[in-house]
């Protein structure tokens, strides 16, 4: 099966459905790890990557966003020279009536003309002004985290807004 593009579930309408003891076939989220790099080091630079709209994102792009991250992070710096956390957990079962979604679709028949659909995949709800990501790193490689949350922010279905929560004033001496 073919994935749908992201406008079909970006936007976020009726109540979340996230209870999966009632139903079956939830796939598994393909994000499965939410931490990355050195968490026990104290790094100088804090940098947050928050969401300007509200809007779901699909457990497709937040993996695509850490491993965009965790790419350009590991070559600049190394893995114990930063620290990545994701923080929304895909909840929301996203479900699809798989009639209702290919071509024809303008004639179904009537035999379940109200069909709930069946689970394609989980996405993660989030508000505007939520903290979608932080990243932590010394001031040396600073400018490339900002960089690799930039580059992340595109594989993401809202716009998305980077600020320095930790050490500002080591940011505005190096040009954050």
């Amino acid at each position: 099966m073919v994935t749908k593009p992201a406008r079909m579930y970006s936007k976020i309408s009726g109540p979340a459905y996230t209870r999966r003891k009632f139903m079956g076939g939830v796939p598994y989220p393909k994000i499965t790890t939410f931490t990355q790099g050195n968490q026990k080091k104290d790094f100088d630079i804090e940098l947050r990557l928050i969401a300007r709209e509200s809007c779901q994102i699909r457990h497709t792009a937040l993996e695509a966003a850490r491993i965009s991250i965790n790419r350009k992070m590991s070559e600049a710096a190394g893995v114990d020279n930063y620290y990545l956390q994701i923080r929304p957990y895909p909840h929301h079962v996203l479900r699809e009536h798989k009639m209702a979604t290919g071509a024809g679709a303008d004639r179904i028949s009537s035999g379940m003309s109200m069909a709930f659909g069946r689970p394609v995949g989980t996405a993660a709800r989030v508000s505007a002004r939520d903290v979608i990501m932080v990243g932590r790193a010394n001031s040396a490689m600073a400018k490339k985290l900002k960089e690799a949350l930039h580059k992340a922010s595109f594989k993401l279905p809202t716009p998305c807004d980077i600020i320095v929560t930790k050490g500002e004033e080591t940011a505005r001496k190096i040009g954050l």
